[in-house]
């Protein structure tokens, strides 16, 4: 167990920390924007002049991604059936729209699968070290699928850290409690002792549902964390969160 300060907020007895990936420890704006640009791509060329508002619909304007857009916060199930569900204006069946979404996601998957992962924020790589030294344990629970999860901590050699790579394929997703509940429960930890750290407002709502230890949210403009209602505290770097004083045991529970 451990206390942590972030900024003037103390967090005691806290026996896991939970990240987010994408937003918090992994900076895959620039990714999550090419991604969504080549799915509108795709839907267009067979659809033409329904790219753009596909594009609005993630939350991609110009060079810019909206960190409470679709693409940002939304599970991949949930970016396919928005798109379908543009499709599906335009007169086609709803089970045509969805293939039609779901083929022109895996073509995006196709061209960019030679992309690497995107790099970790700066302090990332710090934080999560010194919480495993500190016998903390350490997740990553993403709306990305697992597989992206998987590939993020492998590129970048997290593995002696990370004892939880989660992400949504099916099932529950964010902001529903029973991920952070199906989280705690395979990191063998009780809610109650766990801190989420995450950069949306699905992070924040999912923590609390669940009576986690705390919730920490990511701004990297502070002055556009108006997206982050009920975090305990709002950071701009992750090397805020300091370990102040650990224990040797680490007691768990079941959530």
């Amino acid at each position: 167990m451990v206390t942590l300060q972030v900024q003037t907020v103390t967090f005691s007895n806290i026996a896991a920390v939970i990240f987010d990936k994408d937003g918090t420890l992994e900076d895959s704006t620039d990714f999550l924007r090419n991604l969504a640009q080549k799915r509108s791509r795709l839907i267009d060329a067979q659809i033409p002049g329904i790219g753009e508002p596909l594009l609005m619909a993630f939350g991609v304007q110009g060079d810019s991604l909206d960190p409470t857009g679709l693409m940002a916060v939304g599970s991949r199930r949930e970016n396919e059936i928005a798109a379908a569900a543009y499709i599906a204006e335009t007169g086609r069946g709803w089970l045509e729209s969805l293939n039609i979404a779901r083929r022109a996601f895996e073509d995006a998957d196709y061209y960019l699968k030679s992309t690497p992962p995107s790099p970790l924020f700066v302090g990332g790589l710090d934080i999560i070290k010194s919480l495993s030294d500190a016998g903390v344990k350490v997740g990553i629970l993403s709306a990305a699928p697992t597989a992206q999860v998987q590939r993020f901590v492998t590129h970048h050699q997290l593995e002696p850290y990370i004892q939880l790579q989660m992400g949504v394929d099916d099932g529950p997703t964010k902001p529903d409690p029973r991920l952070f509940f199906n989280a705690c429960q395979a990191l063998g930890v009780h809610p109650s002792v766990t801190l989420m750290v995450g950069d949306a407002q699905g992070d924040i709502d999912m923590a609390l549902a669940a009576q986690s230890g705390g919730c920490v949210g990511v701004c990297w403009k502070p002055s556009n964390s108006q997206h982050l209602k009920g975090a305990d505290v709002v950071i701009a770097q992750l090397d805020e969160i300091k370990i102040l004083a650990s224990s040797v045991r680490s007691p768990t529970s079941d959530p």
